[in-house]
């Protein structure tokens, strides 16, 4: 799966050899953004020594974020947000394929919007051999979320991942509606949801940053998770993404496959860069 990330992100190894006026155009190109460029720029001119390794550093740095503390008590709770077509869903079915691998984990169908996504979901779940709770159309969210993590209590599950319906963040009634999910599932794990997670399409660059914005503030974000990771140019926006919210990348989405997505560790990635 590091050969599509490398693929992706395979302008960033031309900087090798190029000067920081050349620098500036990959970072650029890469939708790095004029802010972080000038940064980074910036600071790699005010030490000695060979500017792509410089450039690595700084990089580094800014993605170097702080995870999120996570209560050991189970079960471990992840809630899954996004607008629509961010691939929230699909991230659903591949954090629960990639939890399912040491835990027993529990799905909670909590897109009551959208028609078939019970059954979508489902579907998911049978790839993935876990639990689900379903739901029907036009049902409270909430009250679904609640049932499941109930039910996990109930049969010693280790993780709960819920799916929400997307959402476009200038909907209030549907950003009320998370925050609803949140108070239900603080009801019964206070500490929850112990991973607040937020998809974001990778190939719209910058262009996440307001929406992702208002999730955070609305709803606590403490982890994202960056979709079709294998079919940008624009990956860099992961640096002012992460850096703007304060929020941490755990995962990269880089394939349709349930198994296609990687555990975001900062030196793997920018050495992926510059390979």
């Amino acid at each position: 799966m590091l050969s599509k990330l490398k693929q992706a992100l395979g302008i960033f190894s031309r900087t090798k050899g190029a000067s920081y006026d050349e620098i500036e155009e990959i970072l650029l190109r890469a939708d790095v953004g004029i802010k972080y460029t000038e940064r980074i720029i910036h600071n790699i001119k005010k030490v000695s020594g060979e500017p792509v390794d410089l450039l690595k550093q700084e990089i580094f740095n800014l993605l170097d974020k702080q995870k999120p503390m996570i209560d050991t008590a189970a079960p471990l709770i992840i809630m899954v947000s996004g607008v629509n077509g961010s691939g929230k869903t699909t991230t659903v079915a591949k954090l629960a394929y990639r939890y399912s691998q040491k835990t027993k984990v529990m799905l909670a169908s909590g897109d009551t919007y959208r028609d078939a996504a019970h059954e979508q979901l489902e579907i998911w779940a049978q790839k993935a051999n876990v639990e689900i709770v379903g739901s029907q159309k036009g049902q409270d969210a909430a009250a679904v979320v609640y049932d499941a993590i109930a039910k996990a209590h109930a049969q010693s599950i280790d993780t709960v991942i819920i799916d929400t319906a997307g959402r476009l963040h200038t909907r209030t009634d549907l950003m009320e509606e998370l925050k609803k999910i949140k108070r239900v599932i603080r009801k019964l794990k206070p500490t929850g949801p112990d991973l607040n997670v937020l998809t974001i399409d990778a190939t719209l660059g910058q262009n996440s940053i307001q929406q992702a914005t208002i999730f955070t503030q609305e709803i606590g974000i403490n982890g994202l998770i960056l979709t079709k990771f294998d079919g940008t140019a624009k990956g860099g926006a992961i640096i002012p993404i992460c850096n703007e919210l304060s929020v941490p990348a755990l995962y990269l989405g880089v394939g349709e496959k349930i198994e296609d997505l990687i555990e975001f560790d900062t030196k793997i990635f920018v050495d992926a860069l510059f390979e």
